[in-house]
């Protein structure tokens, strides 16, 4: 892969030496022995099954707390997808600006993970209070109480802002710290190992705790604080970030200051229409999986499946796909993540077709369920290397963000008119399958649309970004 960005200048190498030299891999200033590279692989899925286990579990949990105090589905979309969403519209690209252009001791990235870290840790502390919170305002108004239930849901409102907007430095940097240190050849099996990782965690939490959430939430908060806040943090001290060209300089026509960072940021983001493109694509085909993701505890519950029974079907459903991470990872390196993608979303419209038709009982909904899961994951283990393979790489997160953006507004938007429709409609959950299916099948089409550019530029062998403005 070439590219004219000058902090890939010899970009990834892998070297295979001559006689009794070893082999070693080198990325920017990086260079590891395979010795080296286990131990940043080891250091970087620890921190990834921390940051999963959290990731995994606390929606879920949060969805189950939901229900016991009476939420709406209006209110379920506002919290889990809407208020994280508009969140990062505004944070994203100020982290991932900052970010891009950090120069430090300890790098450009970790700086931002190691000191958010303690404050998303101590979020799900607070979230763990809120009944008690809750319970305790209800109190204090007395007959100007609008009631328990509504108590607990302001303060479950307000932890799980503040839970978003510290956890926001890991969500969106987390993936550009393996872009700088993981070798460009690997990304795609390392991706299937984080993929690996990320469904022990879900194996984990559906298997031995899940099933307890509707008594134990405050513990599992509490702990998953602790799991993250320790494991985090000791990955961020272990990982090492090599050294980095200087960050673009400012342009000698602007003022600096905030608002000429916003405009150089939507100009070398936003004016073309390739990198718009992917944005947008991207963003739709993550969007399909969310009304399914969204409303199955919901769904589930409405056709008389236990809760021990949901979880059940769930870890069958990491299962599968953590049998498969590896191998995906290794067919995202050989055939291209864009190819795998555009295969996968197209699996996936079918599988939704068919669920929607299908999904009126547990046994059913079940096999839906995990199908969903299942090709959904294969769609994200293939994909989780596509924006390291398109975008510039000294931009990476700024890029990232940028896509993450477009999609933050899809994902703020869309859940409320879901939530507004199941309300309205008898809350059919059948309609989240057809919904899903939609999504996806506009998510190809966009995919397909990309993959034609993608040629143009050099495709598998010469894909040279463009150039950013």
């Amino acid at each position: 892969m070439s590219s004219p960005d000058p902090s890939v200048s010899a970009a990834t190498k892998l070297s295979a030496g001559g006689p009794g030299r070893k082999r070693s891999w080198t990325v920017g200033t990086l260079t590891y022995t395979a010795g080296g590279l286990a131990i940043l692989f080891f250091w970087l899925l620890w921190g990834d099954f921390a940051w999963q286990m959290r990731e995994r579990s606390v929606n879920p949990v949060l969805q189950v707390m939901l229900k016991q105090f009476g939420s709406s589905d209006f209110l379920n979309g506002l919290l889990l997808a809407s208020i994280p969403a508009m969140l990062a519209v505004f944070i994203g690209p100020v982290l991932s600006y900052k970010s891009d252009r950090h120069r430090g001791r300890m790098g450009r990235r970790i700086p931002f993970l190691l000191y958010s870290t303690p404050f998303a840790a101590a979020s799900l502390f607070f979230m763990a209070c809120t009944p008690w919170l809750g319970a305790q305002l209800h109190g204090f108004l007395g007959d100007s109480s609008p009631g328990l239930n509504v108590c607990v849901l302001w303060a479950i409102g307000i932890a799980w802002t503040l839970f978003e907007v510290s956890a926001l430095a890991s969500n969106m940097l987390f993936g550009a710290l393996v872009n700088d240190v993981v070798p460009k050849e690997m990304l795609g099996r390392f991706f299937g190992l984080f993929r690996a990782c990320s469904l022990l965690a879900g194996i984990l939490f559906n298997r031995a705790i899940f099933a307890h959430s509707d008594d134990y939430y405050a513990a599992i908060f509490i702990g998953l604080g602790l799991l993250f806040g320790v494991g985090f943090t000791l990955m961020c001290f272990q990982v090492k970030e090599g050294e980095y060209p200087p960050p673009p300089p400012p342009d000698p026509k602007r003022p600096p200051g905030f608002l000429s960072a916003c405009k150089t940021y939507y100009r070398e983001c936003y004016t073309n229409s390739y990198y718009l493109a992917i944005f947008l694509v991207t963003g739709i085909a993550a969007l399909s999986f969310t009304p399914v993701n969204l409303f199955s505890v919901f769904y589930a519950d409405s056709i008389g499946m236990s809760r021990q029974s949901y979880g059940d079907h769930l870890a069958v459903t990491y299962m599968f796909s953590l049998v498969a991470a590896y191998f995906l990872g290794w067919l995202a390196d050989r055939f291209h993540p864009l190819r795998m993608g555009i295969l996968s979303l197209g699996l996936y419209v079918l599988v939704m077709i068919w669920g929607g038709f299908t999904a009126t009982n547990p046994q059913h909904f079940g096999i839906a369920f995990v199908a969903h899961g299942v090709v959904s994951g294969m769609f994200m283990t293939t994909t989780a290397s596509l924006a390291a393979r398109l975008y510039p790489h000294s931009l990476f997160a700024q890029f990232a963000s940028a896509a993450g953006l477009l999609a933050a507004l899809m994902n703020a938007s869309f859940p409320l008119v879901l939530g507004y429709v199941l309300d309205n409609t008898g809350r059919d959950y059948r309609q989240t399958f057809f919904w899903s299916a939609a999504l996806a099948l506009i998510g190809v089409l966009g995919l397909l649309f990309i993959h034609s550019k993608w040629k143009r530029l050099g495709g598998a062998t010469n894909y040279t970004p463009p150039a950013v403005n």
